[in-house]
């Protein structure tokens, strides 16, 4: 009788584990970014939300800095597939896949915090429908601050677009590179794992680089001058998961990974104190041994913003599909 009890209550014990297993779940999250970066403190944040909203159901594990081996590019193909649950989604990261989503924001084209916020609501339908054809579900957005560009160099200082010309230039995206050629400039994209290598060795001269984020990849150590160029709103960061596996979550997991990216929504699209941080951190590279030189002349960042603004329309002609009628989406809605 004891033995049956006993055998019992295993039963009880192992049904009770089955059914609590059957009904949670952990979340692989890839995450590109490197842990010093505050987006990555976000999504920290946001994977503490998700298990608290879920009552422990759920439990997203963050891979940050890119520790699961996943290239940006490759993104929109690994993740429908399965190889990780989550993902951090940049469309300037996926242009070779997407080229009309690379499309829909060209950093430099918008000029002001009301600007980017009439326009966001807009951008993020068109992200959440080209994800869609990707079998992708855009659970939620990070949203990315209102950067200010700035060109780093390494030996000798750069304050125009004249002395530019005669520098080798590291930018992140094509339409960066587009740009950069229409002023007589020759630029080419490094990835940001390979920045720091290539400015110490001299592949590159210069550096287009955010000041916010300059000391996350140490550029102190391999550039001595600074000076800002042109204002950098972005498209947001999007949440995504496979469409199929986000269907298959029960719907009260679902609602805890809504409420959670609808917060870090909320927290990150707010950009009152941006300027403030961006002089803040100006402050500190010139502590770490930068010199920082100012602004460009108004009349070079008039210049580039307009090379920008031919860009973007050469751009979304060379997209094709749907790529011109975002562009003019999103025109609409800044005011344009």
């Amino acid at each position: 009788m004891k033995k049956f009890v006993q055998r019992a209550l295993v039963g009880l014990i192992g049904g009770g584990a089955f059914a609590l297993a059957a009904h949670s779940a952990e979340l692989r999250f890839n995450n590109p970014l490197p842990e010093s970066r505050p987006e990555t403190r976000e999504l920290m944040k946001f994977a503490d939300d998700v298990g608290k909203n879920s009552g422990g159901a759920i439990t997203v594990k963050m891979n940050n800095g890119g520790a699961l081996g996943i290239k940006d590019a490759d993104v929109l193909q690994v993740l429908p597939k399965g190889a990780v649950d989550m993902s951090l989604i940049w469309a300037n990261y996926v242009s070779r896949d997407a080229p009309a989503l690379a499309t829909v924001v060209v950093q430099g084209t918008i000029g002001t915090v009301e600007e980017l916020k009439r326009a966001l609501p807009v951008v993020r339908q068109i992200y959440d429908e080209e994800l869609k054809d990707w079998g992708i579900t855009a659970v939620g957005y990070l949203a990315i601050p209102m950067l200010e560009a700035s060109v780093f160099c390494r030996d000798q200082p750069v304050k125009s677009l004249a002395e530019l010309k005669s520098r080798k230039l590291r930018v992140w995206a094509k339409e960066q590179v587009a740009s950069f050629k229409r002023l007589g400039i020759a630029a080419q994209i490094v990835g940001q794992a390979d920045m720091y290598v290539a400015m110490k060795t001299g592949v590159v001269d210069c550096a287009v680089y955010p000041a916010l984020y300059a000391h996350t990849v140490n550029m102190h150590e391999v550039a001595k001058y600074g000076a800002f160029l042109y204002p950098m709103p972005s498209g947001p960061y999007a949440l995504g998961m496979a469409t199929a596996k986000w269907n298959a979550l029960p719907e009260a997991q679902r609602k805890a990974v809504t409420k959670a990216a609808d917060d870090t929504w909320l927290r990150s699209n707010e950009y009152s104190a941006d300027h403030q941080r961006e002089l803040a951190a100006r402050e500190e590279l010139k502590k770490k041994g930068i010199t920082w030189l100012g602004d460009f002349p108004e009349a070079d960042r008039k210049q580039f913003l307009d090379a920008v603004s031919a860009t973007w329309a050469d751009l979304a002609t060379d997209a094709g599909g749907k790529a011109p009628a975002y562009r003019e989406r999103v025109l609409k809605a800044m005011g344009r």
